[in-house]
């Protein structure tokens, strides 16, 4: 995947700068760690989303990973109709990444990090069955933080982008209001593990438990999410999905990004080894030997500040 400055953040038009988040927006979202954005993709780029998703699918890749990381989520065919998490879409197909990587998605997410750049940490697209039964359509309560605790940022976040209309019906994604804020107690280093690794109850007891140790209220806010929009939502932020008993597949990516001041950082477990990200045995070397969270093949930049005066 070849990247330069130039095509990865042209200047903004001026309808797409109108699409920002307002300076009331972005203290929303520091205050309740999440945010619903205005409508940021075309209906023809959604369609494209859902046509390039049944390309890959039904195999089509541009290129593959060249090792297969420790961790990966890539649901096959064989593993029957579950819900399927894939990695590293926006490695693998240029049709999706091309969409994904829009300079006014990027430049949303800079604003509520408050960031002079966004690259992209990971991308996992999602199918949800409408199989209301289905225990894998649950998605327990969790942070995306616990997962990368190899990343030394604290700002990261997540832009969750359903394909269509979404709503509690389909099981869209939930949001416990505020949480990003709580200090955190009582969470030892197995939260590293991702919620498919975990008892389901464990979480719940974790979620209830630190809530009660910040004098909180478990204010679970479902995010309403018409086609064309999209969640975003902060790396401690808790939050988890129902079941979709809506009778259609909800289908969405969550796009996983990183402001530009994160890096790999030592992150000592309780069993003596380090923490760990899939990209760990994908990416560069920096020059003192550590994992390159800003190698472009596989953590493309999406937006950098001055971008909007032409880049």
């Amino acid at each position: 995947m070849t990247t330069t400055t130039t095509d990865i953040t042209p200047a903004l038009t001026a309808e797409e700068e109108a699409l920002l988040p307002s300076d009331d927006d972005v203290a929303f979202y520091a205050e309740h760690g999440w945010y619903l954005s205005k409508k940021l993709f075309t209906d023809a780029e959604v369609d494209e989303l859902v046509a390039a998703s049944d390309r890959y699918y039904a195999g089509e890749r541009d290129r593959r990973l060249p090792v297969r990381p420790p961790k990966l989520a890539y649901w096959e065919p064989d593993r029957g109709d579950v819900q399927r998490h894939n990695d590293y879409v926006h490695h693998e197909h240029d049709a999706l990444s091309r969409i994904l990587r829009k300079p006014l998605l990027g430049a949303v997410a800079a604003r509520l990090a408050r960031a002079d750049e966004i690259r992209v940490f990971q991308s996992t697209l999602i199918y949800k069955p409408p199989i209301s039964g289905e225990p894998s359509n649950i998605v327990p309560w969790h942070f995306d933080k616990h997962y990368w605790a190899s990343s030394s940022s604290e700002n990261m976040l997540t832009a969750f982008i359903p394909f269509h209309d979404c709503g509690e019906e389909m099981g869209t994604i939930t949001m416990v209001d505020g949480s990003h804020r709580w200090r955190e107690i009582g969470a030892d280093d197995t939260v590293v593990r991702h919620f498919a690794d975990r008892d389901r109850s464990q979480l719940e007891v974790m979620l209830a438990e630190n809530a009660a140790h910040n004098g909180a209220e478990i204010r679970k806010i479902p995010m309403v999410i018409p086609k064309g929009h999209v969640s975003f939502h902060h790396c401690r932020t808790y939050h988890g999905s129902g079941a979709n008993v809506s009778g259609r597949p909800r289908r969405a990516v969550s796009l996983h990004l990183q402001d530009g001041d994160n890096g790999w950082r030592e992150y000592p477990l309780s069993d003596g080894t380090l923490a760990a990200y899939n990209h760990d045995v994908l990416v560069r070397r920096t020059a003192d030997g550590r994992p390159d969270y800003a190698d472009p093949e596989f953590c493309p930049v999406i937006w950098r500040a001055g971008a909007r005066q032409g880049g």
